[in-house]
């Protein structure tokens, strides 16, 4: 029988807590329910206790820290991440477990749906529809949100994944580790909901969006070293031209280089172009050297066996 533990995340709330890990204590009756409390300074842990939950302390603020301790700690075949806000559906958590087991995947993706008005804040679905939309074009994504705050992981999954995000670009990171180690993974509709009165969003439109956009940036420059580092050369190498080419028509006329600054600027930026290809080519195999250490590392984890029935 796999052994399945919940995990949730969470910082100061107490107003949601409860009937989060109620309701998945009954959506998974053989499931460990662990909250992990960031640094709350009200009664979300006591409260969870309560609840039947077991509770512990993970001091660096961040949910990327909590998701890295989490992690780390637990144990177990099947892992289910949701948020502690009640705002996602419980009672899609069987189906995503049986989805993992039945076709031997790695993640289950739950996307949000909503018609509530008020589930998302102004701004952050078009926000999360253009860092998706940007995913997908680089990485080859086929998820519709990639920014939710619940998934199912095998435990090969989540004893490879790195976790080095430290806030809410951590969902970015698991999209992006699944796609790079070409991880079977699924994803369905999930009923997404209003907060609950008395409970306020921690995610903060316009810095977290910045920040979840800076951490697919350095990802694609860590994953994807050829095409960033070319992009670079193509932009220096344009710049250089741009310079130069008046410079060359000039010499080529009158056989003089009257602006001999501009000729340098633009030699510069040329031999800056080389310097940049150069740094994609041989940081391209670097990456493909890191890509299969991990690759090792995800298979020297036993698999979860399917469920043929």
């Amino acid at each position: 029988m796999p052994k399945l533990a919940v995990l949730i995340p969470c910082h100061n709330e107490e107003v949601a807590i409860g009937r989060v890990v109620t309701d998945f204590r009954a959506a998974l009756p053989r499931a460990t329910v662990y909250v992990y409390d960031n640094n709350s300074t009200d009664s979300t842990a006591a409260t969870a206790a309560t609840a039947g939950a077991v509770v512990r302390e993970a001091g660096l603020q961040g949910k990327g820290h909590v998701v890295r301790r989490m992690f780390a700690d637990i144990d177990a075949d099947i892992y289910v991440l949701v948020d502690g806000d009640d705002t996602y559906d419980a009672a899609a958590a069987p189906k995503m477990v049986d989805m993992l087991t039945s076709r031997g995947l790695d993640m289950v993706n739950g996307a949000r749906a909503t018609s509530a008005e008020g589930a998302y804040r102004r701004g952050h679905l078009l926000g999360n529809r253009v860092l998706t939309g940007i995913v997908a074009r680089i990485f080859g994504a086929h998820l519709n949100d990639i920014l939710s705050g619940y998934r199912v992981f095998s435990r090969r999954f989540v004893k490879s994944f790195p976790a080095l995000a430290t806030g809410f670009e951590t969902e970015t990171e698991f999209t992006i580790h699944a796609l790079e180690l070409r991880m079977p993974m699924a994803e369905v509709r999930t009923a997404y909901r209003d907060r609950p009165a008395g409970s306020a969003s921690k995610l903060r439109t316009y810095s977290d969006g910045l920040r979840i956009l800076r951490t697919i940036l350095m990802l694609v420059k860590e994953e994807r070293p050829l095409q960033f580092f070319s992009l670079c050369a193509l932009l220096f190498i344009a710049a250089g031209a741009g310079l130069g080419l008046p410079v060359v028509i000039e010499f080529a006329r009158t056989g003089l280089v009257p602006r001999l600054p501009t000729a340098t600027l633009a030699t510069g930026f040329v031999l800056l172009g080389v310097i940049a290809l150069t740094c994609g080519l041989v940081l391209d195999s670097v990456t493909r050297g890191r890509r299969e250490m991990k690759h090792l590392a995800y298979l020297a984890i036993p698999p979860l066996p399917m469920d043929d029935a």
